[in-house]
């Protein structure tokens, strides 16, 4: 196994959890309104679907059957309700008690896994990060290699991971957040439910052919 390899697993892990996407959003609104805890712990559990995703891309990689779509337009009508439920519950959130975060998740890290394991969106974009980042490895590629290279992505997924939550409890974020957290917290159900019906519109096709067929 190459270094090269190995460097751009790492790279590929890393870049994963940090592009942004419904899960930073999530993070945001849980990491500043409730801590550095509560946005680690859903962050631990997001890290279970990180490592699912990661895996079968990587296998794929090296050439092994693909999953076929079912499965993910499956994943994906789960994923479009549960974002729209998540979405309206943020556009009609009003505090518990005064003082009190407007949005407050009882079980952070059981939303953090949810999260990470019914994302349709995370073996194709899993795909595309490590693939542009090994491809040019591929020639050391094999199922022998397969242990290290997700043992390295671990270790992207989990400083990625450090990182996000280091700015997303920093004070000055957690301020801002509190001087804005109406406005903040409903647009991020605005942009849920957006992804909600992107979800169900790319998932409802492929499962109303495979019923015909």
């Amino acid at each position: 196994m190459t270094q090269s390899l190995v460097f751009g697993a790492f790279l590929a892990a890393l870049f994963y959890v940090l592009i942004p996407g419904p899960a930073f959003l999530q993070l945001l609104g849980i990491g500043a309104g409730q801590g550095r805890k509560a946005g680690a712990l859903f962050m631990m559990g997001h890290l279970v679907g990180d490592l699912i995703w990661s895996s079968l891309a990587l296998i794929a990689i090296v050439g092994a059957k693909t999953i076929g779509t079912f499965v993910f337009d499956l994943l994906g009508l789960a994923c479009g309700f549960y974002l729209a439920w998540i979405g309206w519950s943020a556009v009609n959130a009003k505090p518990k008690a005064e003082g009190q975060a407007l949005v407050v998740v009882e079980r952070p890290f059981r939303r953090g896994l949810i999260f990470g394991v019914t994302n349709p969106k995370g073996y194709p974009v899993a795909l595309a990060t490590f693939t542009a980042l090994v491809a040019g490895s591929a020639g050391a590629l094999d199922f022998e290699a397969l242990p290290m290279l997700l043992g390295v992505s671990f270790v992207g997924f989990v400083t990625a991971d450090i990182i996000l939550i280091g700015v997303i409890g920093a004070g000055a974020v957690r301020r801002f957040y509190r001087a804005q957290e109406r406005l903040i917290v409903r647009c991020s159900g605005v942009l849920f439910m957006g992804f909600a019906a992107q979800a169900l519109w790319h998932a409802t096709p492929g499962l109303i052919s495979w019923r015909k067929a």
